[in-house]
């Protein structure tokens, strides 16, 4: 029987990496449906990418760097493609292959927001430094084993809030990571050619395709059936079929409530309901309810998904009207911004250890202060990685290059004729 029991939970993560995988092109079509045509063979070709590099740096270092048994609890040891120091009852290949979909995603979640102006060359270089190094580190220190997980009694965590960090799925780990290091690429790039008047007024600049879009959000969607119940990492037993089960609820109900609070808000301000920020709506959902999908009640789950949908409109407003930040799919808002708030969200609504179930405030410490490292590591990072990149060799393609479209000039080739 227990071998049965291994062989369902094997091709259980196996199936949830593929519906994982399948994400990346959602994001490839969201993306470039979100931004103009003349970028659109450039845009898939970066997503291309991110799982390409991704899959081999991983494979290599990154793993090891995530899930490595060395370095305190702060940092694992380099694999160089050797997986034998990784020992546990499913077959490390196939945990391999589930947590590389992972890295990937979160490479994939910065294109966006620097999309339509960044050279292809600088773009290689910080996607691999996410899957090498950015994402892996901070992936250990939960993941893999590391401080924020650490639930000894003497450990730092338990000593100064009686309970370690939580991110179930990757709101923070993901999500916020590739949110925040985004919002970073965003600023050093600058905002497209015409983005902004003189005045400061924030023109519009919509994208090529909205059906695209929208298949993008779909896939997504149905990924998410893969990201968030794949992480139980098993299926046979009665108490793993509940908690999948209870993890595909959850999930899309807070995707369905944030796109239906997006809906609705947008309809009450602008007059007319936003089929664009809808969709993104549906996202923030999504990623707000990542980390807590587990832990949280069905109904906590809808006012997660609530939270993350109205907030999503004026984060968004925020960055652009505000800060002047060019971020064409929102990338900051969706990922950053309600990653952020889904990993709160979850140290109150959680119900076996959550503040509005009467169980202190030390969860949501460690919620808070989990999250808070995390991305200002993320942030660290960033600055480093692009302001070094913009320094030395340029992240940004030439004015003409952008006028006329990076579809040529960076590849020779057009999406569409």
């Amino acid at each position: 029987m227990n071998e049965i029991g291994i062989s369902l939970d094997t091709v259980w993560m196996l199936l949830a990496a593929m519906l994982v995988f399948w994400m990346q092109p959602g994001f490839a079509l969201c993306e470039a449906g979100f931004t103009r045509s003349k970028n659109t063979a450039n845009i898939l070709m970066k997503n291309f990418v991110d799982f390409m590099f991704g899959s081999l740096l991983f494979f290599f270092i990154g793993f090891g760097f995530m899930f490595g048994s060395e370095g305190a609890g702060f940092i694992g040891m380099p694999n160089w493609g050797d997986l034998s120091f990784y020992s546990g009852d499913l077959p490390v290949e196939g945990f391999l292959i589930f947590e590389t979909v992972f890295c990937a995603t979160s490479a994939t979640i910065v294109s966006g927001a620097m999309a339509e102006r960044t050279k292809f060359s600088m773009y290689l270089i910080y996607s691999a430094a996410i899957s090498l190094f950015i994402y892996p580190i901070e992936g250990h220190w939960t993941w893999g084993g590391g401080w924020l997980c650490n639930d000894a009694a003497d450990s730092f965590m338990m000593s100064t809030f009686g309970d370690v960090f939580h991110d179930f799925a990757g709101s923070a780990i993901v999500h916020s990571v590739g949110g925040v290091l985004a919002l970073i690429g965003a600023i050093v790039l600058g905002p497209r050619i015409g983005k902004y008047s003189e005045d400061g007024k924030s023109n519009a600049i919509p994208g090529h395709n909205l059906a695209m879009a929208s298949l993008g959000v779909f896939i997504l969607w149905l990924g998410w059936f893969g990201f968030n119940p794949g992480s139980q990492l098993a299926a046979s037993g009665e108490v793993n079929r509940i908690a999948i089960s209870h993890v595909f609820l959850t999930t899309n109900l807070a995707a369905v409530a944030g796109g239906t609070a997006t809906m609705f808000l947008t309809w009450f301000k602008y007059g007319k309901p936003s089929l664009s920020l809808t969709l993104n709506g549906v996202l923030a959902g999504l990623v707000g309810i990542t980390a807590g999908c587990d832990l949280v009640s069905p109904m906590g789950a809808v006012i997660i998904g609530l939270a993350c949908g109205i907030v999503l409109v004026y984060a968004i407003e925020f960055i652009d009207h505000k800060l002047h930040i060019d971020d064409p799919v929102g990338a900051s808002s969706v990922h950053g911004v309600c990653g952020i708030l889904g990993t709160i969200m979850t140290g109150l609504l959680s119900t076996s250890n959550g503040a509005f179930y009467g169980h202190g405030w030390g969860f949501f410490g460690a919620e808070c202060f989990g999250i808070l490292v995390i991305d200002l590591w993320a942030a660290a990072c960033g600055v480093v990685l692009f302001y070094g990149i913009k320094k030395f060799h340029g992240l940004r393609v030439d004015k003409r290059i952008e006028e006329e479209g990076l579809d040529v000039y960076e590849h020779g080739e057009m999406c569409y004729n």
